[in-house]
C-alpha cells in the first residue's frame, strides 16, 4: 500500500511516498531555517507563507522522486495536529483538496505519533508494545504504545519542553537558531562537570518532568557573568546544561520502564538526535537488559516519511477523514 503524506506543522513543507509503513520511496523537504534564523526562532506568519508557496512543488517532486502518479497511490496522510494552526492549515487545506480531486481516502495524522513511527522506518523490525520518549521543541512525553494507534502518556514535562529549554539557553548563549543543534556540538568541546545545574523533581509524578526551573538557572548564569564582564565559557556551559537535561530525560525514562516492565524502549523527535541523549539511553538500556531503537538522525526532525509511516497504521485502523477534516493546534498524543 502506497501513501503519499504532507507535514507542514512548523516550519518544514515535506512530501513523501512510503510502502505499507516501513519502506520509504521518497521523501522531499523544503526548510526554511535558513530564513527563520534572522529572527531567532519560527515566524508563524512567514511559515505559513512559504508552505503555501512551497506545498505544490513539494508534493510533484515526492512523486516524481518515487516514479508513481497520483493514480498509483492509496491514501492520502496529512498532519492536522498539533503545530502552528496557519502552518497546518496550509497542508490539511491541500491535502483535502487533493482527496477530493483524485478521490483517494484522506488520513489524519498526529504530529508526535509520527515522529515515533519514524522509528518504524529506521528499525524495521520494531512493533508494539514499547515505551517511548517522545522530546522535541515543544513537546517531552513519555508514551506508552499499546498498539500503533492505541497510546497512553504516563509521563510529560509540567512547563517547558527539553527541546525549548535547550534553544532558550543557546540563544542567550548567543547561538543560531535552532539552537539544539549547536549546543549539542558545543557541548562536545567543554567539560560537563564544570557546572552543577540543577536536577528539578516532580515530587507527586516521578515520571513528569520540569525544565524550566533549570532553563532560569543557566539564563541567570549566563547574565550574571556578563555583568560582571566575565568571559562566557561556553563550552563548558553547553555541556554542563546537556548533561542536566540528558540525565533528568534518562533518569525518569528508566524508571518507568521499570516500574512497568517494559523491556523494549523507543526515543523519538527532534531531540532525539541528541549525540549525548543517544548514548545513554543505549547504555542504561544495555546495563538493565532492555532492547533500545532510535530513529535515523535523518528522520528525527520534521519530515514527512514519518507521516506515511504513521499513516499506514492510522488507515488500517480505520481513521479516514471527510473533508469536514480541520487544522488543530494542541491534541493529545493519546487522543481517541
Amino acid at each position: 500500500m502506497k501513501i503519499l503524506s504532507i507535514e507542514t506543522s512548523c516550519d518544514e513543507t515535506a512530501a513523501a511516498v512510503v510502502e505499507n509503513g516501513r519502506e520509504v520511496l521518497s521523501s522531499v523537504i523544503a526548510s526554511q531555517v535558513e530564513e527563520h534564523k534572522l529572527y531567532g526562532g519560527v515566524v508563524p506568519e512567514i511559515a505559513s507563507r512559504r508552505h503555501a508557496e512551497a506545498i505544490v512543488p513539494v508534493v510533484k517532486k515526492a512523486l516524481s522522486d518515487a516514479e508513481l502518479t497520483i493514480e498509483d497511490i492509496d491514501a492520502i496522510a496529512v498532519t492536522h495536529a498539533p503545530g502552528l494552526i496557519g502552518a497546518l492549515l496550509v497542508g490539511v487545506n491541500f491535502a483535502k483538496g487533493l482527496s477530493l480531486a483524485s478521490g483517494k481516502p484522506l488520513v489524519p495524522t498526529h504530529h508526535l505519533r509520527s515522529h515515533i513511527a519514524s522509528n518504524y522506518i529506521s528499525c524495521k523490525k520494531l512493533k508494539p508494545p514499547f515505551l517511548c520518549l517522545v522530546v522535541s521543541g515543544g513537546h517531552s512525553h513519555i508514551v506508552m504504545v499499546e498498539d500503533y494507534t492505541k497510546m497512553k502518556v504516563i509521563g510529560k514535562t509540567r512547563d517547558d519542553a527539553a527541546g525549548e529549554a535547550f534553544d532558550k539557553a543557546a540563544r542567550t548563549l548567543g547561538m543560531p537558531y535552532p539552537g539544539g543543534i549547536e549546543m549539542d556540538k558545543v557541548a562536545e568541546l567543554g567539560d560537563d562537570s564544570k557546572f552543577d545545574f540543577p536536577r528539578p523533581v516532580v515530587r507527586d509524578a516521578p515520571y513528569d518532568f520540569s525544565f524550566s526551573g533549570l532553563k532560569t538557572a543557566v539564563i541567570n548564569l549566563i547574565h550574571n557573568m556578563e555583568q560582571r564582564g566575565e568571559i562566557i565559557p561556553k563550552e563548558d556551559i553547553c555541556a554542563s546544561f546537556r548533561k542536566a537535561v540528558v540525565e533528568l530525560l534518562v533518569s525518569n525514562f528508566m524508571k518507568a520502564a521499570e516500574d512497568y516492565g517494559i523491556k523494549t524502549l523507543v526515543v523519538a523527535g527532534g531531540v532525539s538526535a541528541n549525540s549525548l541523549l543517544r548514548k545513554r539511553l543505549a547504555e542504561e538500556s544495555e546495563k538493565r537488559g532492555f532492547k533500545f531503537f532510535k530513529p535515523d538522525k535523518s528522520v528525527c526532525t520534521d519530515n514527512a516519511a514519518m507521516v506515511g509511516a504513521q499513516g499506514y497504521y492510522e488507515y488500517l485502523s480505520g481513521n479516514i477523514a471527510d473533508l469536514s477534516l480541520n487544522a488543530i493546534a494542541t491534541l493529545p498524543i493519546d487522543y481517541r
